[in-house]
């Protein structure tokens, strides 16, 4: 993992060898938006990479869901961490 992502995982990790669950699924899905995001601002015309930053959006999307039908808590606890909106 890379140093980057991994200060983000550790803040929501849910034990020491976490890497799986939706908390941190969340943050690495949200740096690779980010970038992406920045790529797509200097390569507008990146059809594909838009198509595959659509679907990280999805993803991400369902995994928020999914917290937030299961661990209301945790959810609210992503959103603010990561600064995500809602």
């Amino acid at each position: 993992m890379a140093k980057a992502a991994q200060a983000e995982v550790d803040v929501l990790r849910l034990h020491e060898k976490d890497t799986g669950s939706a908390d941190v699924q969340v943050a690495l899905l949200t740096k690779r938006i980010n970038e992406l995001t920045e790529h797509l601002k200097a390569n507008a015309k990146d059809h594909s990479s838009r198509r595959g930053l659509l679907k990280l959006v999805a993803t991400r999307r369902r995994l928020l869901d999914y917290l937030k039908r299961t661990a209301a808590d945790r959810y609210q606890s992503v959103l603010e961490k990561l600064q995500l909106r809602k």
